[in-house]
C-alpha cells in the first residue's frame, strides 16, 4: 500500500522574479533611449547604442522590442502620459478669463515639457514615423475635445462651435511648434509667440457675441 505522501515536484518557476527582471530591463532600455535621444539626437539612438547604454546585449534588447520603432513608440507613450498630467495640472491651476489664458494654459506647459525632455521633442517633431504620428494625433484629438469642453464651460467659446475648430487649432499650433523646434533645439520663442497669437485669433472668431442692447 502506498503511503499518503506528496510526490516530489520540481520547484515552481520563479515567474515573479522573471517578470520583475523583464520590467527592469524594459525600463533600462527606455531610459537609455531617452538619454541618447536627448544628448545626441534621433540618429544616435540605434538599438545597438541603446543596448550598450543600458548594459544589455543587443540580442536581449530584441527580446523586448522587435525594432527601433517599438522603442520609440513606447517611450513616446510614456511621455504622453506625463505630458497629460502636466497639462491637467496647469489648466486646473489657471484662472481662465480670456481665450489667450486658455491658449497659454496649453502652450506654456507643453513648451516647458519639451524643453525639459528633449527626447520627447525629438520623437514628436524630428523623426516622426507612422506609429509616432498616430500617437501624436490621438493626443491632439483627445486634448482638443477636452479643451473645447473647458472653453465652453468658461463661456469663452460659443457652444455651437464645432469641435473640428479645436482640432484644427491644435493642428496649427502643433505645426508651429514643429517650426519652432526646427529653428532651435529648445523651441524658438518668437515662433512660439506667433503660435499663441495665431491660435488665439482663430478661436476668437468663435467667441460668444455680446448681445446688442436696444437703442
Amino acid at each position: 500500500m502506498f503511503d499518503n505522501q506528496h510526490t516530489p515536484q520540481a520547484p515552481a518557476r520563479p515567474t515573479a522574479v522573471l517578470q520583475r527582471r523583464g520590467a527592469e530591463r524594459v525600463q533600462a532600455i527606455l531610459d537609455a533611449a531617452e538619454a541618447l535621444l536627448g544628448e545626441q539626437g534621433y540618429g544616435a539612438a540605434t538599438l545597438k547604442a541603446i543596448g550598450e547604454r543600458a548594459g544589455i546585449p543587443t540580442a536581449s534588447v530584441y527580446h523586448y522590442f522587435a525594432d527601433r520603432h517599438q522603442v520609440d513608440a513606447e517611450l513616446l507613450q510614456r511621455h504622453v502620459r506625463q505630458l497629460d498630467e502636466c497639462l491637467t495640472e496647469a489648466v486646473n491651476e489657471t484662472t481662465l478669463r480670456t481665450l489667450r489664458d486658455g491658449v497659454d494654459a496649453v502652450v506654456s506647459p507643453m513648451l516647458d515639457y519639451f524643453r525639459q525632455h528633449p527626447s520627447c521633442a525629438e520623437l514628436w517633431f524630428s523623426a516622426r514615423h507612422e506609429k509616432l504620428a498616430e500617437i501624436v494625433q490621438a493626443f491632439d484629438e483627445s486634448k482638443a475635445e477636452q479643451f473645447w469642453n473647458l472653453l465652453v464651460e468658461h463661456e469663452l467659446l460659443d457652444p455651437e462651435t464645432p469641435q473640428l475648430a479645436l482640432k484644427l487649432a491644435f493642428e496649427a499650433g502643433g505645426r508651429l511648434f514643429d517650426v519652432a523646434f526646427q529653428h532651435s533645439p529648445t523651441g524658438d520663442d518668437s515662433t512660439i509667440e506667433e503660435a499663441r497669437r495665431l491660435v488665439t485669433a482663430y478661436l476668437e472668431t468663435y467667441a460668444p457675441q455680446a448681445e446688442e442692447s436696444d437703442g
